[in-house]
């Protein structure tokens, strides 16, 4: 917190550093006989008739009354990284985007509007990196329009947590209706450590999911929209760990290689094979096919709340770069934009 010559918290913060990081302090309890504190850190998204909005690294977003404000600072946009590769958001954005493609995308500006017969929110969502062309009203109603035409709910991806990421639009997707409905982490680390790991279960790398491979993904009945997504990709390697004979693997991966990024995704594990090393046989040796092809740091994407996957890519040195967001559309066409 700011302090001055004198010894007293000071606020430093105002409206006109809205879209900045800040810390503040707030009393929790206003009123109370003993004077209670709370310590926000985060992007300030908006201060409008004396309530502030802060929205943190996970998404959430935190309001509360001007009139409980005890202190407040602009903080550095983004901690210094100890470990890993540097990277910023829009590159990972990007590289993420093109490991996971859709089937059909579009230009607005320069957001892309990606859509793949509702696989996953995240082939079916706007990447709204840039500008649209046009007011944000007008944007989101062209974004609903071009997902309806497809029978598709209409989705916006938005980031927190890192420089470059999107408080802001989020908090206007907020403002206007829109419902975050699923949040996850990117995480990143280098392959070195990886690849560097002794050999374990043998591996299987090939081009295509076969289906022994598809027997053990979690999503069953994958379509031909599926394969297409899971297919594409600058250089896309699937593994395997043989199971028992006439039996789905014990273990499988997926792998995009795309510059110095290797991105991992679908690692699973025969729940009666758990705890045996596999899914970490499985990363090394997709990681080993990934550096023999240029590439120097991995990423992959986890859910806040999956802690035994936490745990494995953390052991592997991996660590949280940002997290992501989907913004579903209104259930109901607004009457008018906010106020």
């Amino acid at each position: 917190m700011e302090i001055s010559a004198q010894g007293r918290l000071e606020v430093r913060i105002t409206p006109a550093d809205v879209g900045k990081r800040v810390s503040v302090r707030r009393l929790s309890e206003p009123g109370a006989a003993r004077e209670k504190f709370t310590d926000t850190v985060g992007v300030l998204t908006s201060w409008d008739h004396g309530v502030l909005m802060i929205t943190q690294r996970d998404g959430a977003s935190v309001r509360f009354p001007e009139s409980s404000l005890v202190a407040g600072k602009i903080v550095p946009a983004a901690p210094a990284r100890r470990r890993g590769p540097a990277a910023g958001y829009e590159e990972l954005a990007r590289v993420t985007s093109r490991g996971w493609r859709p089937v059909e995308s579009e230009r607005l500006g320069e957001w892309e509007l990606r859509a793949a017969g509702g696989y996953t929110r995240r082939a079916n969502s706007v990447l709204p990196l840039g500008d649209p062309g046009c007011p944000l009203d007008a944007a989101l109603a062209a974004v609903r329009r071009w997902y309806g035409e497809r029978g598709l709910p209409a989705y916006v991806q938005t980031a927190t947590g890192a420089e470059g990421t999107q408080e802001l639009l989020g908090a206007e997707l907020e403002r206007r209706g829109w419902v975050r409905e699923v949040s996850a982490e990117v995480w990143i680390g280098a392959l070195a450590p990886l690849t560097d790991r002794p050999a374990g279960a043998d591996v299987v790398l090939a081009r295509e999911a076969d289906e022994a491979w598809l027997a053990r993904y979690q999503r069953k009945g994958v379509s031909e929209v599926a394969l297409r997504v899971l297919s594409a990709g600058p250089s896309v390697w699937f593994a395997t760990v043989p199971g028992e004979p006439g039996g789905a693997p014990a273990a499988i991966g997926r792998c995009v290689v795309d510059g110095r990024w290797a991105g991992f995704a679908a690692v699973e594990v025969d729940p009666g094979r758990r705890r045996q090393g596999l899914a970490t046989d499985v990363m090394a040796a997709l990681a080993r096919r990934a550096l023999a092809e240029g590439a120097s740091a991995g990423w992959l994407q986890v859910e806040s709340d999956n802690a035994p996957a936490r745990a494995l890519y953390t052991g592997l040195g991996f660590s949280r770069h940002h997290a992501y967001h989907h913004f579903r559309e209104p259930r109901e066409q607004p009457a008018h934009g906010p106020s």
